[in-house]
């Protein structure tokens, strides 16, 4: 196991506090949760318009081989993300700024006062009982915007109007690396807390 240090206890800290505090990053939390919003009912109104466009379901349906399974699946997809969404900010975020926390002000090397999260963030995925259970569940968070990303990063460029064969081909190999790379990096982390941090 390797050792908890009272630096890396410092650092998570100090970054969980500039990323609740800074202004600059205030300001694109909040659009980024409107963009979040809009984007859920955004997609339900789609959904609806579309069993409104043909109420008669498909007698036999089998899906284009040329389509992606995500891209047939963003809803089933979008729900599982917003699930964990709502979860993960009730469990740290949540805490973070209305919890508990304060019981566990401490002072920082660099002498600010901080809320615990560190050690809040190792206990949830460090428990005996749910750590494990909450390590998968976030992977499978994880494995689901995966899949989100890898059809919805291209299909954005689409409606932005960026669409020539030029730039076609990188965009979807970015978006595909991106789509594997970046959830894959995240994912890891709870397992990294459950298996090699030594346990607080």
């Amino acid at each position: 196991m390797l050792p908890v240090t009272e630096a890396a206890k410092d650092q998570f800290n100090e970054y969980a506090l500039f990323m609740t505090t800074n202004p600059a990053v205030k300001i694109l939390s909040y659009i980024t949760y409107l963009s979040i919003i809009f984007h859920a009912i955004d997609g339900i109104m789609l959904t609806i318009n579309n069993r409104k466009a043909r109420p008669t379901g498909y007698v036999s349906f089998k899906p284009s081989t040329n389509t992606m399974w995500s891209s047939r699946n963003m809803g089933i997809l979008g729900t599982v993300i917003l699930a964990f969404i709502v979860i993960h900010m009730t469990m740290f975020w949540g805490e973070m700024k209305f919890g508990g926390l304060d019981e566990t002000i401490y002072t920082t090397a660099n002498g600010e006062e901080v809320k615990d999260l560190y050690t809040l963030t190792l206990k949830t995925f460090q428990d005996a009982q749910y750590g494990l259970i909450w390590a998968i569940a976030y992977a499978l968070a994880m494995l689901a915007i995966g899949f989100h990303l890898s059809h919805g990063f291209a299909s954005g460029f689409q409606s932005l109007g960026v669409n020539h064969p030029k730039y076609n081909g990188f965009i979807r190999k970015f978006g595909y690396a991106f789509a594997v790379l970046v959830p894959l990096a995240f994912a890891v982390i709870p397992f990294y807390i459950h298996f090699v941090l030594e346990k607080i």
